[in-house]
């Protein structure tokens, strides 16, 4: 799994995180369960005999360990999902603790399993500790756990003869010890998620600087280098439209010569912004290409509603210009629009050659207008007010 595919809200991820701990952690608890019932019933001095209560008990503990096989974690749930899974999953384990809590008690109780007291005893000591380390995520639940597991055992032991008052004193030192021990294991899991989700939150960002230009905040060319390819083969594998615009500012140097170019660079940004305010559906790509070119990504979107877009923003960037440092800075652009067809025989860099070329031919045939992709340049490609 790749960081795109990790859930991306600190809260879906905390609940995710837990989720895959939670289900690499209870897989070969049941297996114990079930072992230690076994060997619990076969130890005692008439196996046979209790057949009935052994084979309800191993029954009881087999279901408990399908229960935690089968019940296999939603892949790509929402944060509702993922809380319904775990309380779920915490029953098969709070169950668990119940039936094992019960049968050391039973265990301790009936005459023919004291052969097996130790063996109960030992194995509620080892449930406890793996509860106390392995399912911390969830302090409260582990507690509850951890008494379930605890406490048949020792009511028992305290309502028995003096000769089990070292037994049931030592448990109970053992289960405060339990109870600090899981306070420091919590901690230390949920200081682990957050660690988790730091690391996550770090990459995404430098993830994000590399994919995004430092000085207008639009996509950079390794965005488009990465963007570009793939939509080009979504719109042939789904015969839908895509269309190109590239854009050229006029005549940039001038504007670093006589301005300076801390002015170049503020309409550098000013221009960034401009485009945001014409290109604002969530499914365009605005890109910075390089210096003073930049270049929009239209998914979805036919030649003609592209041209009407494109058209006025070159308008509104004439008349407009932009107002940096107190002063009026002229501004025009020379654009290139084309729209992926049959004639790029499915390459991304023939379609991005037709309208570069359209880009070139509108510098070429005096700057400030706009020029198609593909047709041949007349009266009808000429904007109002260019000249050639």
């Amino acid at each position: 799994m790749t960081d795109a595919d990790l859930p991306q809200s600190p809260e879906r991820f905390s609940l995710w995180r837990e989720v895959q701990d939670t289900r690499s952690r209870t897989r070969l608890g049941g297996v114990y369960y079930l072992l230690a019932w076994l060997l619990c019933w076969q130890f005692s001095t008439a196996p046979l005999q209790h057949l009935a209560i052994g084979s309800i008990g191993s029954t009881f503990f087999a279901l408990l360990l399908a229960a935690r096989l089968l019940h296999r974690p939603p892949e790509a749930g929402s944060e509702t999902e993922l809380q319904r899974w775990l309380d779920r999953h915490w029953g098969v384990i709070l169950v668990s603790s119940v039936g094992w809590g019960l049968a050391h008690g039973w265990v301790l109780l009936a005459p023919d399993f004291q052969p097996s007291r130790l063996i109960a005893t030992l194995a509620t000591v080892a449930f406890s500790t793996a509860m106390t380390f392995n399912f911390s995520m969830r302090r409260r639940r582990a507690i509850v756990a951890i008494l379930m597991l605890y406490l048949p055992g020792l009511v028992v032991l305290a309502l028995s003869p003096d000769g089990t008052r070292a037994e049931l004193i030592t448990l109970a030192f053992y289960f405060s010890y339990l109870l600090l021990a899981l306070n420091r294991s919590h901690r230390e899991y949920t200081n682990m998620i957050t660690l988790e989700l730091q690391l996550l939150e770090q990459r995404q960002r430098l993830d994000t600087l590399s994919r995004t230009d430092g000085l207008t905040q639009l996509g950079n060319r390794y965005q488009f280098n990465n963007l570009f390819p793939a939509m080009c083969a979504s719109a042939q594998r789904h015969g839908s439209e895509l269309s190109l615009l590239l854009v050229d500012i006029d005549f940039f140097k001038r504007i670093n010569d006589e301005h300076g170019h801390s002015v170049g660079d503020a309409c550098l940004r000013a221009f960034g912004e401009r485009m945001r305010e014409f290109f604002r559906r969530d499914s365009d790509a605005l890109l910075r290409l390089g210096g003073e070119e930049f270049g929009v990504l239209m998914p979805d979107t036919s030649m003609e509603q592209a041209r009407q877009l494109a058209e006025l923003f070159r308008e509104d960037l004439a008349n407009r210009g932009f107002q940096l440092g107190g002063q009026h800075l002229p501004v025009t652009a020379s654009l290139g629009l084309g729209r992926f067809d049959e004639r790029d025989g499915g390459s991304a860099e023939a379609f991005f050659k037709r309208v570069d070329d359209a880009l070139y031919r509108a510098k070429a045939l005096g700057r400030d207008r706009l020029e198609m992709a593909g047709e041949e340049p007349g009266p009808t490609s000429l904007s109002p007010g260019s000249s050639t």
